[in-house]
């Protein structure tokens, strides 16, 4: 055999790794999104708090996560962009491949891990209600029966009330939870029941407005692991979310993020690491 051969494999090979290194993780699997130099990530618009669109701009406690995500995974913030998505779009955006990633309050639950993968959680919240602050007939769930109580399609909130929970309360339909908040503080509805951290976000927009006062009734009834949509047979991007979520909570960037958008509400957060749901 001629040893020359072997010398330039290895040069290929160095040469095949350097570029790697240059797009993404080096050495990913391009069909991986950490082999990805751009990532288009889908994220709610309608959902203070969490992620907002004004104008062409997001802001939101998701939108920071989603770029600290990004960040982590070696994609540059102008090779980032943001598609809105609802609860009823999140697995049809992620299967069709129109998105890569979803940071967009996705609790992870089994049947919707029979369809997408979860990296995360990210964050558990845990599902609430708010109500007016002058309505003092709500103090749990079992104080909904009867009462007018906001459904927004694909989401799971309703249904662990009516369903779950066996509350008979009476369903008023809106597109997202920004109409949930337009509904209740327009009297058309007695309640809106979904994660506090969305809850905290409505009341917050509510207050800045100089609309009715609104309060979260503090009664939590589940906990609601926001978990990152990805698709299934993406097990290595998996595995470097749940790492980029890993070092964002060690180094206190998920603390901060969590202070900046919900301490103004008096909302108690979490700051430490949850428990990852695993990617096989």
């Amino acid at each position: 055999m001629n040893p020359s051969i072997p010398r330039r494999l290895a040069a290929v090979l160095a040469a095949a790794a350097l570029g790697a290194a240059g797009c993404g993780i080096a050495g990913a699997d391009a069909a991986s999104v950490t082999g990805k130099d751009e990532l288009v990530i889908g994220v709610n618009r309608d959902q203070p708090g969490l992620a907002l669109r004004t104008g062409g701009t997001y802001a939101g406690f998701d939108v920071e996560i989603a770029k600290e995500i990004a960040r982590r995974l070696g994609v540059a913030a102008d090779r980032v962009r943001f598609e809105p998505i609802t609860s009823a779009t999140r697995e049809d955006r992620l299967t069709s491949g129109a998105v890569d990633l979803i940071v967009a309050s996705y609790s992870i639950t089994p049947e919707r891990k029979t369809r997408v993968a979860f990296a995360g959680p990210y964050y558990v919240a845990h599902q609430d209600i708010l109500v007016r602050r002058a309505d003092t007939s709500v103090r749990n769930v079992r104080d909904l029966r009867g009462k007018r109580l906001c459904e927004v399609p694909g989401s799971v909130s309703f249904p662990r009330v009516t369903r779950e929970r066996g509350v008979a309360a009476q369903s008023v339909k809106a597109d997202g939870y920004a109409g949930c908040l337009a509904k209740l503080q327009g009297g058309e509805l007695d309640a809106v029941s979904t994660d506090d951290l969305i809850l905290a976000g409505l009341a917050a927009e509510a207050a800045k407005k100089g609309g009715e006062p609104l309060r979260i009734v503090n009664a939590p009834i589940s906990d609601e692991p926001y978990g990152v949509g990805i698709a299934r047979d993406d097990v290595a991007g998996c595995e470097a979310v749940n790492k980029a979520i890993t070092t964002m909570y060690q180094d206190g960037t998920a603390a901060k993020l969590l202070r900046t958008w919900f301490g103004p509400v008096g909302l108690k957060v979490t700051t430490t690491v949850p428990q990852f749901e695993g990617c096989d």
